[in-house]
């Protein structure tokens, strides 16, 4: 899924069929559900959904547990603006 097709579909209410767990994520997020969001990628262990997982944690003010999911991730805990990071996010999960 390209970055627009992405945007787009947050015109709708559901996420399209067969989107990622991660960008699903990201989606929720977006669409204001954090519980949500966090539940598609709580218990995935890979990388990329660490990565998000600790975004969402920095987003819910848990600076411990998101530098720990940043460990997980193999990155630096971020430090731009959380609406920032959110893109940088899309950006990266949609053209992987």
């Amino acid at each position: 899924m390209d970055q627009q097709s992405f945007r787009e579909s947050l015109r709708h209410a559901e996420p399209p069929a067969g989107m990622s767990p991660v960008l699903g994520a990201l989606w929720y997020d977006a669409k204001g559900n954090w519980n949500k969001a966090h539940d598609l990628i709580n218990d995935l262990t890979d990388r990329d959904a660490a990565h998000v997982h600790a975004y969402l944690h920095r987003k819910e003010g848990d600076a411990g547990n998101a530098r720990y999911w940043y460990s997980r991730a193999g990155q630096s805990p971020c430090n731009s603006s959380l609406a920032d990071e959110w893109e940088e996010l899309v950006k990266l999960y949609t053209t992987k």
